[in-house]
């Protein structure tokens, strides 16, 4: 879920935007590096920030009146790393804050920082290690759905770090665990799903672009 907007605490909104502005800008700079180097891979920065509009624009009906959604960010972590990423989808996260009322901009700290960033780089380690040993789209499935699934723990850590169930970290440990099942329910089949279509998709971007076949098979 996009935590909604005024939801966190005024500390915790300004603790996560600290965090994230400024893996934020290194990303900004290294989309300008990679233009400057490479004009071409605008296109790529298009389909990959495209593919994380429309999967997290998808809200799906969860339990409790909450909503679950595929992040995307998947595609762009394997095509680009993870600090781009993290600039792609905090645009992304600001459009939707702004026109369609998805999440909010005093939550674009924390939204940012649970899909853009801690999400995206645990799915780039995993990339790394497995990267040349099993097929790659079966790679992508794996960078995909894990990514979803990190993001969903984080955002259950940035919500019960503001609303702990009791005091202390057994408090927090209690309200993350009630947080991490109501979003199982939804959360595990959907990132199942974005696995999916993001193993297609790179299968399809690697048959019309040999640059994405440099990067993902070598």
């Amino acid at each position: 879920m996009h935590i909604m907007e005024g939801f966190l605490p005024p500390f915790w909104a300004v603790l996560w935007y600290v965090f994230a502005l400024p893996i934020i800008a290194y990303g900004g700079y290294k989309v300008k590096r990679k233009i400057d180097e490479d004009p071409k891979s605008k296109s790529l920065l298009a389909v990959a920030g495209g593919f994380i509009f429309v999967l997290s624009a998808l809200k799906i009906p969860s339990v409790t009146g909450s909503c679950s959604h595929p992040t995307g960010t998947g595609i762009a972590v394997i095509l680009f790393g993870p600090a781009i990423t993290a600039f792609l989808s905090a645009i992304v996260l600001l459009y939707q804050a702004l026109l369609l009322a998805h999440g909010g901009l005093t939550t674009l700290g924390a939204n940012t920082t649970s899909m853009g960033i801690i999400g995206p780089f645990v799915g780039w380690l995993v990339y790394k290690v497995v990267k040349g040993k099993i097929d790659v789209k079966v790679l992508t499935f794996i960078v995909a759905a894990i990514s979803d699934w990190v993001t969903y723990i984080v955002t259950s850590f940035q919500l019960s770090l503001a609303f702990p169930s009791g005091v202390g970290f057994n408090g927090v440990l209690s309200s993350a665990v009630k947080f991490m099942a109501i979003f199982a329910i939804t959360q595990i089949p959907l990132a199942i799903i974005e696995g999916i279509v993001a193993a297609l998709l790179i299968g399809y971007l690697i048959q019309i672009r040999e640059d994405v076949a440099e990067v993902v098979l070598v």
